[in-house]
């Protein structure tokens, strides 16, 4: 299929590894012109020779943290304005409520809610200018289904998802979307981490951990960066402009509810 965005501008955040890379990956092979940043030079400079020479063309690329307002100018300045921006973040670290103090809780919400919504901020406007924008938040299956030991994810990027689905409904005339999609348990090092609190507060190993994780989704295994990548850049396609303000979720069916 042919997404028809060839030659539109993508920001791809935290895209050196896991889903973010699956996003830019996909995006990249649909000819559009991406970007994409993080916080270490070699991992983001070797992501994006990588993602290129797959895809046949070059991949820009910045090393910057996102969370802070200097990372996102400097961003902003390398990929200006983007008709594609897909937010992503690394997640809060898991553990007990009761561990986590102020800070923690700041830490979490700058990271996976107040970015998010400083990047829409700078970008809308020039997307509703144009008539056409693409804004897909990469958020967590826990948004549905909270996860305990995820306590500062679930707060966070609930906040997020809140936000999206007022604002969403009010630049959708313009052409312009923005989803959410929530992914389950992926071959991220994000799942391994969440994996490991588990095994720990269980007394399990990480490896008894991840294979009862597998026998609990019904697909009996974990997502791939690149599926989750294929959705994203289908999100972003010009066949998707009915699809406003949705909560997507992908995790092999784990979740066990119809709505």
């Amino acid at each position: 299929m042919d997404l028809g965005i060839a030659g539109r501008k993508a920001l791809v955040c935290a895209a050196s590894k896991g889903l973010g890379r699956g996003c830019a990956e996909a995006l990249a092979q649909a000819d559009v012109d991406v970007t994409i940043l993080a916080r270490t030079p070699e991992d983001v400079r070797k992501a994006a020779e990588e993602i290129g020479e797959r895809a046949g063309r070059t991949v820009a690329w910045i090393a910057c943290d996102i969370t802070t307002p200097d990372g996102r100018a400097q961003a902003l300045a390398a990929c200006r304005e983007p008709d594609i921006l897909i937010n992503n973040a690394g997640g809060p670290p898991p553990g007990d409520f009761r561990d986590f103090d102020r800070d923690a809780w700041i830490r979490a919400i700058d990271a996976n809610m107040l970015t998010p919504i400083e990047l829409i901020k700078a970008t809308i406007d020039g997307m509703i200018a144009r008539k056409f924008g693409r804004i897909v938040n990469i958020t967590s299956s826990a948004v549905k289904a909270p996860i305990d030991v995820l306590g500062l994810s679930n707060g966070a990027r609930s906040g997020l998802t809140g936000f999206v689905g007022g604002l969403a409904r009010k630049v959708a005339r313009d052409n312009v979307t923005i989803n959410n999609l929530l992914p389950g348990s992926f071959e991220t090092d994000r799942l391994r981490s969440t994996m490991a609190a588990r095994a720990k507060a269980g007394g399990k190993t990480i490896d008894d951990a991840m294979a009862e994780a597998r026998t609990r989704i019904p697909a009996v295994r974990f997502g791939t960066p690149a599926e989750f990548g294929a959705l994203c850049a289908f999100l972003c396609s010009v066949h998707a402009g009915y699809i406003v303000g949705q909560n997507v979720l992908i995790d092999g069916g784990a979740y066990p509810g119809t709505f």
